[in-house]
């Protein structure tokens, strides 16, 4: 090999080697050790490079291959591990400089389509990489800043190639396209929106381009190759990323700015901007996507793109060039021979703004929206170098700035380059006109149509920068500039009205940022804006509206902080009067400028508010009546010159007439708005005010006057009209001209009507505000009562009360006094709204004639009063249609026919304390079906169509049943109750009967009698009743069924169920609750489910168990009322528990739920004791006869005739056994489940009472002893093994093992508390010990054995730690008895201690049990500290060191380091439970003690468990946790603060990185509560160690924005990240709240914060809790802190900060802050 490589120099230069061989030799030289040349790897690179050079200069040829291994072996040789480590130690070695400019040139060919490059491009980019690599290889393009320039010049124009090509697939799409997903990303709420209206564009030219160029089948290569060509993109922008990185640097290292002002404007800025367009635009959103491109990647590209512009246009060198042309000269020359004019740039702006209208650049189509997206841009640059100022400097520097935005507007061609803007235009630029491109005329024309959203949207921009950045100060422009500023933006504001675009959601944003600068720009075109934003806008699409109303509030809201409403509406009214075809106009007040007007009203001045009143009257007064009356005055003209006219005059007066009612009926609702959102008068409000209140309903009185007469006369007159027309009606008059006659008669009835309804609004207006005002303010004097003296008060209330009960009877009559107006005619269905109208001006009069007492007590007013009661209930409207799901969005004027059902609905129920008193009984009748029969139709699910802040009739009802006042009204409440009877008992008539049913019979009876005026004394209804309940109990003896339901009926019954289940029983009389209580006995007893065929091929048709469990629960409810004692009149106590167990047991026993699912059986059975315990408890509160009543239901359940009783006492006689072979043993083991769990509950509910009264405490004693002396045999017979029966003898396995336990833990828990109320009332006692003592230690050697052997149920393993700790306490009883009887220490004690060792051991190696997962130690938890509290609660120091002996000897790390981390885990949860126990003193101080031990062993634990991450969730959490409690319960216990310090250790280990979203969850909330714990419990902690604590804090909030960051999969689990983000949010908060520790680290924090967030895009929901929460820490930076920030931030974090301080500003800072923008 030595003998090959000699000479080898010589072989690569020779021109007789070929070229083959030459790159074999270059290759093998490179990689070995045995060729030794001088500068080896500088010659084998020069000879490379030498070689590319001469074959592209034409010096030397060779083939393609030859070139292409050239190019190989040179990006081998710049990415190889050799050169580089060379490099590093220092050798020198370089590229060529030709060699620069081949690169360049290689790039150049790959821009052009039309020519095919020598090289791939993936080679290409290989070699810039590994030049770009390196510093000393990358010199050949550092050391010359105009090569780097082209260098990037290339890369970007070939960046944007690529970006380009997936898009242009068509003509059409290419011109509309960028528009529109440059105003997508403009504005964030129309992004999704306009994208997808361009993604069927898209797809179907594809579908059309496609077949034309390509096969049509692709195979396996071609993907490939397009997968390849992906990635070669992909690798593209990564080289441009860090050629950008590398240029940026240098062009920071250049001493000349103007030279590099020069290159950067001449040669870099456009690709720069169209390459950022196409990155941040939509249209290159599916390139982005298809390149696979990473999110990161484009946002940092962006930042360098930005960068680069932001420094090389405006760096701070060229502050005094940007003066000299942007700001007025001096006088005398001054700054200006002195300053940059020699030195500095010439006319900067005029050669960026002259570079960004040059055309070539871009496609045609691209090039408006780069332009209005790089304005933007450049002026936010702008406003970062030059924008701040100190002093007299920040004057000067704003006004610079605003100079600047002069210049950019005009460049988007908007039309503002006029002579209005040369008449706001600086003095220094009045001579110089913007740079015209070629072929653009000097006078610019308005942008086209397609552009307009682009322009809107940039000027959008550049007008939320100037308010940001404050630049415009109102005062200082007024007083110094001669209102410059002023002028300028109200040229645009001008401008905008010129050539209004009111389809576009950005103009109405423009709009709304021009107020926000000054509301002086559009208050000389105010009423103009208030018409096309506001009165007579169009109907436009959803988001344009929605940028309306926003506009609109906004307005609103501006001229409330000024306190000049009154002014805005003294502009608007005449806009509302102005002619227009009102029928055309959107609605004055929509939903979302109603709720604005209302805050805003709220926060203005009452007199304001009347001024606002006043203003609207006037309106009216001035615009609405004048032209009534002159069109009257036309019209009764034309009657007595022509006869009446012709037709198209009568027609065209019609017209007018209507759109008059039009406004008047607008004019009319805003006007009851604003009264109805008026701060009503009391006693304390002025007296001027109230003169001007009085005066304005004066005001108001009469103008309804007016229009009343006017109505009256043009009724008279049209009356006359037509009695003419019929009288001159001649043969020759035909068809045509009669309906002519008839359209115009019903033109003229139509705005009579709408005048008629805009009327009785104001009529109903002033009513209500009137009376508002006589209640709440002694001094107003209501204009409709008479003025009262001292000698004539007597007579004035007789007066004023006779006048109320006039106007009610003339109401009732369909008359509005004085004018006679007729309005009997109103319907619902023709005239909703006046129907509506006239109900609540009749319950105006009804408040009013109640107050007169006087009045009440003569039966002309109580007969009035019930007319006007059923008027406005309106039986007839109710009955006739009623749609449960009509809805009404609470405003009078949008009821129609669509909405009036639910109004007055409405209506009825918000008044129905105040006419209830006066309805009859079938008017009680109709409101009760019309509740019920709407909660009915609302439960079918059609309610959830209900749109937020709308009202159904359904949503009504269901909140007057939730409410209190259904049962303050007995009346309705009781005939509520009536009706779901009635509709009980007509499901149960229609059943299937086997035979007839006569309890079925009297209840109808019943309800036959109680809806009758006059009853039979001789039979009172609780003699049927008594009657009835005999029956009932007699039925449950037999368990006979007579009534089969269907499933549909079943359904129905539950439906009823769950409407009575809201009832509140306390509001039902003694009748109708034992009534029902019977009616639900009757279905509980007699029913039975009977599916039809439908159902009963579905395999969970059994639904009797669901339906008697919701029976049971509504009898238990029912149980709570008050008139409850009714119903034990009737029945007694034992006989209502006799009834439900008795027919269950039979039911069961019968087979009725063998088809039941285990899980309802459960609940049933839990149904079952729950009412067992709750009458138990009643009879006992109440004392209700308790011996006879529990006596003869203990006898009745230690009974053996009853089912499950007898089963037992069969099953324990091994000769009868064999009987249960015949009966179904299923049937058998749930009658035996039921008789159990019923003396389980009623031996548990006894216990409970124990103790309370000795006499009580005997009974109690009695009836737990015949009870647990029943369930001890049953429970022996149910757990002894069977020979005979084998069916049986599973009988406790599927009663299941927690179950029985439970038995016996409550025939324990018996014993022991009547063994203690006997201990206390007799000393003397001879034979205190347990009587079941032996099934006791039975069951506790069983419960050892089994907790811990094998996976067990939760139940199970519940159920036995209940059971060792009721076993503990015998125990400890029975031993301390002993000890007392031998006087000394004996067997007890040693038993006791033992017992106590046992106990903890089994508890340990429970939760060491490796089949427990995490959720259920969580849920054991509970069971064990109960236990361990009762353990320690009298343990002795002895036993207290075995626990903790135990302790000690689990914390340790070996174990965890050889995997036994259960055995580990337990003695942490112990841990844990233990310190939230109450101890004994000794024990409390010795726990304590070793506290800081314990805490240091958990912290080596959490620190080892954390470098295995799948110890995270069982072991790592829990022991935080552990520690958690340790620092909760230590709160000045641990005296030390190093010993809280160390647990800082542990949470730094703690994993938060690549976890699931459910153990990410656990492991933050774990760290989040430990230092919450740390912040609340040990603030003398936080004085020192508050580095340690936001380090630790800092992980979780660098764990949030990286898991919250947005992703392009569907994110499933976002909730999970914002209950962290919320998390963190309140650390934020509690930080904040202890200032003291933190006041010097704010700022540290903010940029903390900042530099995570520049590295991530956070979804919305997660960023809008943390900014929340950092925008705390902000309010604790002073303005030495904010200074820092900015100045000492990397760059792209340093713009991160400044959105955020600016956002921070805006929103939060100003909240707590006034405004400084008008103070000069």
């Amino acid at each position: 090999m030595a003998a090959i490589y000699s000479g080898i120099h010589l072989k690569l230069k020779s021109f007789q080697t070929p070229w083959e061989d030459k790159l074999k030799l270059a290759r093998f030289a490179w990689i070995s050790s045995q060729c030794l040349l001088p500068n080896k790897e500088q010659v084998l690179l020069d000879w490379c490079t030498h070689a590319l050079t001469g074959w592209y200069g034409q010096k030397v040829v060779f083939s393609q291959n030859v070139l292409e291994g050239l190019w190989c072996y040179l990006d081998d040789l710049l990415h190889s591990q050799k050169l580089h480590s060379l490099l590093k130690q220092g050798k020198t070695i370089s590229l060529r400089l030709n060699m620069a400019q081949l690169l360049l040139d290689r790039l150049q060919e790959c821009v052009h389509v039309s020519t095919r490059p020598s090289v791939c491009l993936p080679t290409l980019l290989s070699v810039c990489k590994g030049i770009l690599s390196s510093p000393a290889l990358s010199s050949v393009f550092t050391t010359k800043y105009e090569l780097m320039v082209d260098f990037v010049v290339k890369l970007c124009s070939l960046a944007c190639h690529e970006l380009q090509q997936p898009s242009l697939t068509g003509p059409l799409q290419d011109a509309v396209q960028p528009e529109i997903m440059t105003e997508s990303l403009t504005s964030q709420d129309e992004l999704v929106t306009e994208s997808l209206q361009t993604k069927p564009t898209r797809d179907s030219d594809t579908a059309q381009t496609e077949p034309l160029t390509e096969s049509p089948v692709t195979d396996g290569s071609e993907i490939n190759s397009k997968q390849k060509e992906n990635l070669r993109s992909a690798h593209l922008f990564e080289v441009l990323l860090q050629l950008l990185s590398s240029y940026l640097s240098v062009q920071r290292q250049q001493a000349n700015p103007n030279r590099v002002f020069t290159m950067v404007t001449n040669q870099l800025m456009l690709p720069i901007i169209l390459l950022r367009y196409l990155l941040t635009s939509g249209e290159c959103t599916i390139s982005l996507t298809h390149l696979r491109l990473r999110q990161q990647l484009c946002r940092d590209m962006r930042m360098k793109l930005d960068s680069i512009l932001h420094f090389a246009l405006f760096p701070p060198e060229h502050l005094s060039s940007y003066k000299e042309e942007l700001l007025p000269s001096k006088e005398d020359g001054g700054k200006r021979g002195a300053g940059g004019g020699t030195k500095g740039l010439l006319r900067p702006v005029s050669s960026i703004l002259c570079k960004l209208t040059a055309k070539g650049y871009c496609e045609p189509s691209l090039q408006y929206a780069v332009k209005s997206n790089s304005l933007s841009l450049l002026f936010k640059f702008f406003l970062e170098s030059y924008g701040k100022g100190k002093g007299e400097g920040e004057e000067e520097q704003g006004m610079l700035c605003f100079c600047f935005l002069t210049r950019l507007v005009p460049a988007l061609d908007v039309g503002l380059d006029g002579p209005t803007h040369s008449a706001v235009t600086s003095p220094a630029e009045l001579d110089q006109p913007v740079c015209v491109s070629p072929g653009q005329s000097p006078q610019a024309s308005f942008c086209s149509p397609e552009s307009w959203s682009l322009a809107l949207l940039a000027v959008e921009a550049l007008l939320n920068q100037t308010l940001s950045a404050d630049i415009y100060n109102v005062a200082a422009d007024r007083i110094r500039h001669g209102e410059v500023q002023l002028k300028f933006f109200r040229a645009l504001g001008q401008m905008f009205f010129n050539q209004a675009q009111p389809s576009i959601p950005a103009w109405y944003r423009c709009m709304t940022a021009l107020l926000s600068l000054n509301h002086l720009i559009l208050e000389p075109d105010l009423d103009q804006l208030l018409s096309s934003a506001w009165v007579n806008a169009e109907c436009m699409e959803t988001r344009a509206e929605r940028a309306r109303q926003l506009m609109v509030s906004s307005l609103l809201q501006i001229y409330t902080k000024l306190r000049q409403l009154p002014r805005l509406f003294s502009e608007l009214l005449p806009v509302i009067c102005q002619p227009a075809l009102d029928d055309l106009r959107p609605p004055l007040l929509s939903e979302g400028i109603f709720a604005s007007l209302r805050t805003c009203l709220l926060d203005t001045p009452p007199s304001q508010v009347l001024e606002i009143c006043s203003l609207v009257l006037e309106s009216i007064k001035r615009f609405i009546l004048s032209d009534l009356v002159k069109e009257e005055t036309e019209e009764e003209k034309m009657e007595m010159e022509g006869g009446g006219g012709d037709e198209g005059e009568n027609r065209e007066v019609d017209q007018r007439k209507g759109d008059t009612s039009l406004k008047l009926f607008s004019l009319s609702q805003l006007l009851h708005a604003v009264l109805f959102n008026l701060k009503t008068l009391d006693n304390t409000s002025p007296l001027p005010l109230v003169r001007q209140s009085h005066s304005l309903m004066e005001e108001m009185q009469q103008v309804v006057k007016e229009l009343l007469q006017l109505l009256s006369s043009e009724k008279k007159a049209s009356n006359v009209k037509s009695n003419q027309g019929l009288a001159e009606k001649t043969p020759r008059r035909g068809k045509k001209n009669l309906d002519l006659k008839e359209s115009q008669f019903s033109n003229s009835k139509m705005w009579q009507q709408i005048t008629q309804e805009a009327v009785l609004l104001l009529r109903y207006t002033w009513v209500e505000v009137d009376t508002l005002f006589h209640i709440h303010c002694s001094k107003y004097m209501s204009l409709e009562s008479p003025q009262t003296t001292a000698a004539g008060e007597i007579e004035d209330q007789v007066h004023a009360s006779a006048l109320v009960l006039t106007h009610i009877e003339s109401l009732l009559a369909g008359e509005i006094s004085p004018a006679c107006l007729q309005l009997s005619v109103i319907t619902p269905s023709s005239r909703p709204m006046s129907c509506l109208l006239l109900k609540l001006l009749t319950l105006q009069q009804m408040k009013k004639a109640l107050f007169h007492t006087a009045l009440l007590a003569e039966p002309s007013t109580a007969a009035l009063l019930n007319r006007t009661a059923q008027f406005i209930l309106g039986k007839g409207e109710l009955e006739v249609n009623l749609d449960g799901e009509q809805t009404w969005d609470g405003q009078i004027g949008s009821v129609n026919a669509s909405s009036y059902l639910a109004a007055h609905w409405y209506l009825v129920t918000s008044n129905l304390p105040l006419i209830a008193p006066y309805l009859t009984r079938e008017d009680m009748g109709c409101v009760a079906d019309v509740l019920v029969s709407s909660l009915l139709s609302g439960q079918t699910g059609g309610g959830n169509k209900r749109l937020p802040g709308h009202l159904s009739v359904s949503h009504v009802s269901s909140q007057l049943l939730q409410s209190p006042i259904l049962a303050e009204l007995p009346s309705l409440f009781s005939a509520t109750v009536q009706s779901l009877r009635q509709r009980i008992i007509a499901v149960l008539m229609a059943a299937d009967t086997s035979q007839v049913c006569p309890m079925l019979l009297k209840f109808q009876e019943m309800e036959k009698e109680v809806n009758q005026t006059e009853r039979d004394p001789s039979q009172p209804i609780h003699v049927k009743s008594e009657a009835v309940a005999e029956e009932i109990l007699a039925s449950s003896k037999t368990g006979e069924v007579s009534i089969f339901l269907t499933d549909t009926q079943t359904k129905e019954l539950l439906k009823l169920l769950q409407i009575t289940a809201n009832l509140n029983p306390d509001g039902m009389i003694c009748e109708d609750l034992s009534t029902l209580f019977l009616l639900l006995l009757l279905l509980l007893t007699s029913t039975s489910s009977q599916p039809d065929q439908a159902a009963r091929d579905s395999p969970n048709h059994g639904n009797n168990a669901l339906f008697v469990e919701k029976l049971l629960r509504l009898l238990v409810c029912l149980q709570e009322g008050k008139n409850f004692q009714s119903v034990l009149r009737l029945i007694h106590g034992s006989s209502l528990l006799q009834i439900v167990v008795s027919s269950l047991l039979w039911h069961s026993n019968s087979g009725r739920f063998h088809s039941t699912s285990s899980t309802d059986w459960l609940d049933l059975v839990k149904a079952v004791q729950g009412f067992i315990k709750s009458l138990v408890r009643l009879l006992i509160i109440r004392n209700s006869s308790v011996r006879l009543n529990l006596g003869q239901f203990a006898s009745y359940l230690t009974s053996e005739e009853v089912p499950g009783m007898k089963i037992m006492a069969i099953a324990s006689k091994p000769a009868e056994a064999a009987v249960l072979d015949k009966p179904d043993p299923g049937a058998a083991i749930l009658a035996i489940h039921l008789l159990l769990a019923s003396l389980t509950s009623f031996s548990q509910e006894m216990t409970s009472y124990l103790g309370r009264s000795k006499p009580m405490d005997q009974t109690l004693i009695q009836m737990l002893a015949r009870t647990t002396a029943s369930l001890g045999p049953a429970v022996e017979t149910v757990v002894k093994p069977q020979t005979v029966n084998q069916s049986f003898n599973q009988t406790g396995s599927i009663l299941g093992q927690a179950f029985v336990v439970e038995v016996v833990t409550v025939m324990m828990n018996s014993e022991l508390s009547s063994l203690s109320v006997k201990g206390e009332d007799n000393q003397d006692i001879t034979k205190p010990t347990l009587i079941h003592m032996t099934l006791y230690r039975g069951f506790f050697q069983q419960i050892l054995k089994e907790i811990t052997s094998a996976p067990r149920p939760m139940d199970f393993l519940v159920s036995s730690l209940h059971f060792l700790s009721t076993f503990y306490k015998a125990t400890e009883r029975a031993g301390g008895e002993r000890q007392e009887e031998q006087g000394e220490e004996g067997e007890g004690g040693k038993e006791l201690d033992e017992l106590y060792i046992r106990i903890l051991q089994s508890v340990h190696r429970l939760l060491a049990a490796p089949w427990l997962s995490s959720n259920d130690v969580c849920e054991l938890e509970p069971a064990v500290e109960e236990l361990l509290r009762l353990l320690v609660e009298k343990s002795s120091t002895e036993q207290f060191d075995l626990l903790l002996l135990l302790i000690r000897e689990g914390l340790n790390t070996a174990k965890l380091k050889a995997g036994n981390y259960r055995e580990v885990l337990s003695a942490v949860i112990i841990i844990k439970l233990l310190s939230c126990c109450q101890l004994p003193e000794p024990c409390s101080k010795a726990l304590w003690l070793i506290v800081p031990q314990i805490i240091s062993a958990m912290v080596f634990l959490v620190r080892s468990s954390s470098q295995d991450v799948s110890l995270t969730l069982p072991f790592t959490v829990p022991t935080v946790k552990s520690m958690t409690s340790l620092l909760r319960q230590g709160e000045g216990r641990i005296s030390n603060p190093h010993h809280v310090t160390l647990v800082f250790g542990a949470l730094q280990a703690v994993p938060l990185d690549h976890l699931s979203p459910l153990i990410y969850e656990s492991a933050f909330l774990a760290v989040h509560e430990a230092l919450f714990a740390i912040i609340q419990c040990h603030s003398q902690v936080m004085l020192n160690a508050a580095p340690s604590f936001l380090n630790i804090f800092y992980r979780l909030v660098a764990s949030i924005m990286q898991e919250g960051r947005q992703r392009g999969d569907s994110d499933t689990d976002s909730d999970v990240y914002v209950r962290c983000s919320r998390l963190t949010e309140r650390m934020y908060s509690h930080i904040a709240a202890t200032a003291e520790s933190f006041t010097t680290m704010s700022a540290f924090m903010v940029a903390q914060y900042v530099t995570e967030l520049q590295k991530v895009t956070l979804r919305p929901d997660v960023k809008l809790h943390l900014t929340e929460g950092i925008y705390r820490i902000l309010d604790l930076c002073v303005g030495q802190d904010i200074k820092f920030l900015t100045a000492g931030l990397q760059m792209g974090v340093r713009e991160v900060f400044n959105e955020l301080y600016s956002s921070y500003t805006h929103y939060h800072k100003t909240q707590r802050q006034g405004e400084d923008k008008y103070t000069a």
